[in-house]
């Protein structure tokens, strides 16, 4: 494995200083919790070596929320990283074919070149309303490809397919015998229809997802593959027992609890959300300098700069953190041209999100 550090790693706000950061809109996930916000206190636990699989009541709690799966389906991992590394590394070698529809979360792409793979990214086109092209990823396939990736609601834009999209490429990976993987760590934070799991649609399709970002809790790397083909999860648990064993029994605790509370928060956190996503939409449309795809699902979107090939962007984001204490995640992190970037609008309290909204336009002329 040839390791790199992923970019959005390298100059992430923890790397760069949360002390240097007044208006932090670079974040994924709503705003961080702590226990006593989700009502929880540590339980009393024996601090032994944990189910391998993960806590059996925590597997139902995932489970259940599609039709179709039992807790066997599911594998609780290290967070959706862990999940997504544990995927790349049982499916893929270096004489393997992967398929990404980009941008994408940077695991789903560094761990695959680490591996040494080969790689056709789709790309998605703000023109296009960031859908994905079935039709591209169809013509991308090769004899070899092993696996299609693809993120919904999608990271970073928070564009979501439709069911037919979903369907198609379930069917794709059927017709070609590969996997379809999907991300589906924002599903919980879907404004509109909520997708079903794609793993309850096949057993070609794998889906994984965590509490770190819809939760606010990434702090107890709780996330979970899920996967109804018994053969490929008996050789995902054993890459978890080689890298770790099991989890820990401390954190599978605390996400058992937010799982059990899990529609009582939502009930309370999605009109919230969509009220932050109201007050970015306010700002573009005010900001003729500024455009995007209105998100679907998720916590992110991903504006795009109306600026010609004179802007200087590079000026522009150092001046709009060092003279304006503003974050935000540049295209490049995705690789994505600069004249993109991701907006976080769920992890800042509002004030700071108006705030840092007026600073990118402050930026934008100075």
């Amino acid at each position: 494995m040839n390791y790199a550090r992923m970019v959005i790693e390298k100059e992430a706000p923890e790397e760069y200083g949360y002390d240097r950061i007044r208006y932090n809109l670079s974040e994924s996930s709503i705003a961080d919790q702590k226990l006593s916000d989700i009502g929880l206190s540590l339980p009393d636990l024996t601090l032994f070596y944990g189910e391998h699989r993960g806590d059996r009541e925590l597997r139902a709690l995932v489970a259940a929320q599609d039709d179709g799966l039992t807790p066997d389906d599911v594998l609780v991992t290290a967070g959706a990283a862990g999940a997504l590394f544990i995927i790349a590394t049982s499916l893929l070698s270096a004489s393997d074919h992967l398929v990404v529809v980009r941008p994408n979360y940077a695991t789903n792409i560094e761990t695959p070149r680490a591996i040494g793979c080969a790689i056709s990214y789709v790309d998605l086109d703000f023109d296009a309303g960031f859908a994905v092209d079935i039709a591209r990823v169809e013509a991308s396939l090769r004899p070899n490809t092993k696996l299609i990736s693809v993120t919904c609601p999608h990271n970073p834009t928070g564009t979501m397919m439709s069911r037919a999209d979903l369907d198609a490429l379930v069917a794709l990976a059927e017709s070609r015998q590969c996997h379809l993987l999907v991300d589906e760590t924002y599903r919980d934070l879907s404004y509109g229809q909520r997708l079903p799991a794609a793993a309850s649609l096949s057993r070609r399709a794998i889906s994984v997802s965590s509490l770190s970002k819809a939760f606010g809790i990434p702090g107890i790397r709780v996330g979970w593959l899920v996967t109804r083909d018994a053969a490929l999860q008996e050789r995902f648990l054993a890459a978890k027992e080689q890298i770790g064993i099991c989890g820990s029994v401390i954190d599978e605790g605390i996400a058992r609890g937010v799982l059990e509370r899990r529609d009582a928060f939502l009930e309370t956190l999605l009109p919230e959300m969509a009220r932050r996503r109201d007050i970015v939409q306010a700002w573009v449309d005010g900001e003729p300098l500024v455009d995007w795809v209105r998100p679907e699902g998720g916590v992110v979107g991903f504006p795009r700069l109306n600026v010609g090939a004179e802007f200087d962007l590079d000026r522009f984001y150092t001046r709009l953190l060092d003279d304006h204490g503003t974050y935000v995640g540049p295209g490049h992190w995705f690789e994505i041209p600069k004249r993109f970037f991701r907006v976080g609008f769920g992890w800042p309290k509002e004030a700071e999100l108006r705030g840092g909204l007026e600073a990118i336009s402050a930026a934008l002329r100075d």
